[in-house]
């Protein structure tokens, strides 16, 4: 494998979706967790069904889509997202909801 560009090692534990894994959709949102520095990479449906989620190391995702090297850099507390594969990723920091 190239050069390694996450801080993180390869086989950390990350979150993801099993339509992910097999190919049926593709990374469209990237969050890098506030509280406790988990990544997620999501396809970017508003409500994902909780059923299709796994958990995988870091190195199986890169190995799935490479472009996810991009967001490296991706502060603790921050996501990122593309309308589609071929789309620039795009950033914010991830605003926490407010409690009643």
């Amino acid at each position: 494998m190239k050069h390694w560009p996450f801080a993180d090692p390869e086989n950390v534990a990350v979150l993801t979706l099993r339509d992910i894994t097999s190919g049926k959709a593709r990374i469209l949102l990237v969050t890098h967790d506030a509280d406790d520095g988990m990544w997620q990479f999501l396809d970017g449906r508003d409500n994902p069904d909780p059923s299709d989620a796994a958990l995988v190391c870091l190195k199986e995702i890169y190995g799935l889509d490479p472009s996810v090297g991009e967001l490296a850099d991706l502060s603790c507390g921050w996501r990122a997202w593309r309308d589609a594969p071929d789309q620039p990723w795009q950033r914010e920091a991830i605003v926490p909801e407010e409690t009643e």
